[in-house]
């Protein structure tokens, strides 16, 4: 019985990054073997163990048959007489697929340390056509290393996958966790981009493809394209390290534009309603959490809003804070205005470029907050409390806009 760390702590470690997590891999051993010596059985469709006393995964060496559609069309083999190379062999890429040994030594049969100098993404093996959850994780990790480039192999392999239907065969829970997962990445629009060159963006997340080579004003869009626009502010909101609902917000707040007739470009009327809906019907389609959908939701529906805030009536700001539900969750609504953040700057020019509006909304609901329902309910009729509190803070705000002139 031989153990290994493999993966991506090897890879890792190779680029002078931290180690989150080891995996190791088992050679020349049962599954009884392993729990006579202590480790926990924890893996369902293979053997997969917990060590005794660090809990980390000790998986046995394993070799998968295609059988079926899908990335759960898969016979696994697992037994002692399996090798390293075999079992490395079925991984997804050359820089997954390097192990360490007991003594620390590097095995690399398939050149993972030279495409990690050479900075490419690159398929073991004509394997990695049997799973389709292989793009996504070649897109995420196209993400997470932003300087590495994709083997034009490899593309090609993927784009064949697409053409053939296997992303067809993907859960949406699964396209949710890649998707998520690359949202949280250093670069997350290259995931899209990585995507879309092999066809899989438009199978997976349709809405977001259509908004490629769709043009806006150019007074307010240097960038043109919409969905360039999308990218970049996917981009400034993971560069300001924010969440995944604000990045998933940033990805879907302008969906509604691929939806206008091409007659009416550049402008796009109304996209905001339409938004709402796209969004409604990706988040069902993959998924996709509450907190996310929610707060894409109000994005999408009221970006636009915070963009003129410095021209709006007191009273539409208050409407304002009350559809995003800003009074009974004023963290969220700070999670709204981030998206929106995002949108102003992730345009060329724009980056550095001052937002008022953003600190404007922030010390009106402050103010609006400030208002004391209760003494207000005392004064009036208790049919008209809402409308009174309602009327006080517009007041408020409206007072607070006089003094600053």
């Amino acid at each position: 019985m031989k153990t290994y760390v493999v993966g991506g702590a090897v890879r890792d470690e190779l680029l002078g990054l931290p180690v989150q997590d080891r995996d190791h891999v088992v050679v020349g051993a049962t599954p009884e073997e392993m729990v006579d010596i202590g480790y926990k059985p924890v893996g369902q469709d293979f053997p997969v163990f917990l060590h005794p006393q660090t809990r980390e995964e000790y998986a046995l060496a394993r070799t998968e048959r295609k059988s079926g559609r899908g990335y759960k069309g898969f016979t696994v083999f697992a037994s002692p007489e399996v090798t390293l190379e075999e079992d490395l062999r079925r991984r997804d890429l050359t820089i997954n697929a390097m192990a360490r040994d007991e003594s620390g030594n590097l095995i690399d049969p398939y050149n993972g340390q030279r495409d990690l100098e050479a900075k490419v993404l690159r398929h073991v093996s004509e394997a990695f056509a049997e799973d389709p959850v292989r793009i996504l994780r070649v897109a995420r990790f196209a993400a997470r290393f932003a300087d590495f480039n994709i083997a034009p192999e490899t593309m090609e392999l993927m784009r064949g996958m697409v053409n053939a239907g296997e992303v067809d065969e993907l859960v949406p829970e699964r396209v949710w966790q890649e998707i998520s997962r690359g949202l949280m990445e250093k670069r997350p629009s290259r995931m899209f981009l990585v995507l879309r060159e092999c066809g899989a963006l438009k199978k997976l997340l349709p809405e977001v493809d259509k908004l490629f080579g769709v043009p806006q004003p150019p007074e307010y869009h240097p960038e043109i394209d919409t969905g360039l626009h999308v990218m970049l502010v996917l981009d400034w909101a993971a560069q300001q390290l924010f969440s995944l609902p604000v990045r998933f917000a940033a990805l879907t707040h302008d969906l509604g534009k691929g939806a206008t007739p091409q007659e009416l470009w550049p402008k796009h009327i109304g996209h905001e309603a339409k938004s709402v809906e796209l969004v409604r019907m990706l988040s069902e389609r993959i998924r996709v959490p509450a907190d996310c959908r929610d707060l894409a939701i109000a994005v999408a529906r009221d970006h636009g809003n915070v963009h003129r805030a410095l021209e709006l009536r007191s009273g539409t700001v208050v409407e304002l804070f009350e559809r995003v539900d800003a009074f009974r969750r004023p963290e969220r609504f700070m999670e709204f205005l981030r998206a929106c953040e995002c949108d102003f700057h992730g345009r060329p020019g724009y980056e550095s470029r001052p937002f008022p509006e953003i600190n404007y909304l922030q010390q009106a609901l402050a103010l609006a907050q400030g208002v004391d329902a209760g003494e207000v309910a005392k004064r009036v009729d208790p049919a008209r409390i809402k409308e009174a509190v309602f009327q006080a803070r517009a007041e408020a705000i409206a007072a607070w806009r006089q003094r600053e002139g």
